[in-house]
């Protein structure tokens, strides 16, 4: 078992304080993004194509499997929109966008 956090004592208050975490970088905020989308939708992630920091927190666009196909430049994926609070707490998310493998950034042939 992993020891216990321990919180910090304020000794002007007399009351202990929770630790504070670090606040997320792009890259974690990356990470818990395309975990809370592949645990919400139970679908393969193919990666992570946006992060871009708010006021209070980030976006992060992932893009995931929606449908496998033969041969699998014919798959259907999606993008997906997350939301995480600068604690790494999940917002919201929203599928934004589906599409042809291949199909390029504008819909049209590659």
């Amino acid at each position: 078992m992993p020891p216990r956090r321990r919180d910090r004592f304020d000794e002007d208050t007399g009351e202990e304080e929770p630790r504070r975490r670090r606040p997320l970088n792009a890259a974690s905020a990356g990470r818990l993004g395309l975990r809370y989308i592949a645990d919400l939708t139970a679908k393969d992630t193919e990666g992570i194509t946006l992060v871009e920091p708010l006021e209070d927190g980030w976006v992060v666009d992932v893009e995931v499997v929606e449908d496998r196909r033969i041969p699998s430049s014919s798959d259907m994926l999606s993008t997906y929109e997350v939301q995480v609070d600068d604690d790494g707490d999940l917002l919201s998310y929203r599928r934004t966008r589906t599409y042809r493998r291949g199909t390029g950034a504008f819909g049209g042939g590659a």
